[in-house]
């Protein structure tokens, strides 16, 4: 038996040196590439999309890539990009809101007339709004619950509903200026993150990838598990750490940061943690795999489809705020045009699957940057509205069959 086990001991060693080599650089590139042949594409079709589209407007006005254009983009794409978070949490369910548009409209609408005509301090404002979207997605999921009418025809009829409240709380006039000097104006136009911050915050995400890694090594150890190399973690963390400092430096070239933008990020950090890491969020998932066998599992399903539209109408609300704040006005313009379109896409685009279960909160930040990406680029090329809808359109309609294929990919290698 003693020889026996000595045999075996450096089967042993090299099976746990395998193991090591395949958790290394070469045994994650592995995995990346099984990943992508498998139909799970992750962030790649995002990352190739901004690369062709800058490559394509940097080429046909050189303004494309200028420091100060891209602030500008980053103020523009805050407002839209928060009504997309919201809409990640109903398609991840398998659901759709289609009138997010119309509640980010009515949002400015009540601004407006609570903050500026009626006096109401604007922290009340505020709070008014983001209760009356939370209302508003409780309606919804009420109505999908008790009565199990599909999320397409509720928020059809909503969006409707809510664009007639919001023609006629604002009145015949149809538009209300917002002040000019106020702090949520200035938010939304002007004020900047200051640049140590911005350096700070760009180089956090790194460290926490680092922190994590050597935190999961730790308890893996202390399990008698075998630890897996150090490299990819450090790797991931020095590339995202190089290419978030070199976006604060060009942008610092410029403005900067916007305070904006810098906010809508930290809601995408918080959604990002409660999907990832709470009950919640592996509940949400779960529902959107399966609905059924989620609730034989002990989901309470209807909760978790209420609190997905509550979240999604309440951050259309405060996206309708922060477009009221880039603007400087409450319209009977805003909300309608190409919002709801923008929001969806943008979602889409980012990786959320139209289908349910799969999707992430990263893709509302990485969508929204392509979607008002191709609208700036557009704008500079003096294009129609007409040409910008098509080819926005477009792109939403690739997104789709991207996802449609890469999810009938992963059914076929699942069967496999």
């Amino acid at each position: 038996m003693t020889n026996e086990a000595n045999q075996m001991t450096p089967r042993l060693d090299r099976a746990d040196a395998r193991v090591r080599h395949d958790a290394g650089l070469a045994g994650a590139f592995k995995k990346f590439t099984d990943k992508v042949r498998s139909g799970d594409l992750g962030m790649l079709p995002v990352i190739v999309g901004l690369l062709l589209i800058s490559a394509v407007f940097t080429t046909l006005n050189p303004v494309f890539l200028a420091p100060n254009n891209l602030v500008n983009l980053l103020f523009d794409a805050a407002a839209v990009g928060l009504i997309a978070l919201g809409v990640v949490c109903v398609l991840l369910l398998g659901e759709i809101d289609l009138s997010i548009g119309s509640m980010s409209g009515l949002s400015s609408a009540i601004i407006g007339v609570l903050w500026v005509k009626s006096g109401v301090p604007l922290a009340v404002a505020i709070l008014a709004v983001l209760a009356n979207g939370a209302l508003i997605g409780f309606l919804y999921g009420f109505l999908r619950n008790k009565f199990e009418m599909p999320s397409f025809v509720a928020t059809l009829a909503g969006l409707l509903a809510l664009l007639g409240m919001q023609l006629y709380i604002l009145g015949p006039t149809g538009s209300i200026n917002l002040p000019f000097t106020s702090p949520l104006v200035r938010f939304g136009q002007i004020l900047i993150m200051p640049a140590y911050l911005s350096y700070l915050v760009a180089i956090l995400p790194g460290v926490l990838i680092m922190i994590g890694a050597v935190k999961t090594n730790a308890k893996r150890t202390a399990a008698n598990l075998s630890a897996e190399s150090l490299s990819v973690a450090i790797v991931k963390a020095a590339l995202l750490t190089i290419g978030l400092v070199f976006a604060v430096y060009y942008l610092e070239l410029g403005r900067g940061v916007p305070w904006m933008f810098g906010g809508f990020v930290l809601l995408v950090v918080i959604l990002n943690y409660g999907l990832t890491r709470t009950k919640w969020g592996r509940s949400m998932f779960a529902v959107g795999g399966n609905a059924e066998a989620a609730r034989r599992s002990g989901i309470n399903v209807f909760r978790i489809r209420m609190s997905a539209f509550v979240v999604c109408s309440v951050l259309a609300s405060l996206g309708g705020v922060f477009a009221a704040a880039r603007l400087a006005s409450a319209s009977q313009q805003a909300g309608t045009g190409d919002v709801n379109l923008n929001a969806i896409a943008a979602a889409v685009i980012g990786g959320t699957s139209l289908f349910g279960g799969r999707g992430s909160a990263w893709s509302a930040l990485l969508g929204v940057i392509v979607i008002m990406a191709i609208s700036n680029g557009l704008t500079l090329l003096n294009l129609s509205s007409s040409l910008r809808y098509m080819i926005t359109g477009a792109v939403l309609a690739i997104a789709v069959i991207v996802d449609s294929l890469a999810r009938r990919s992963r059914a076929s290698h699942g069967r496999a």
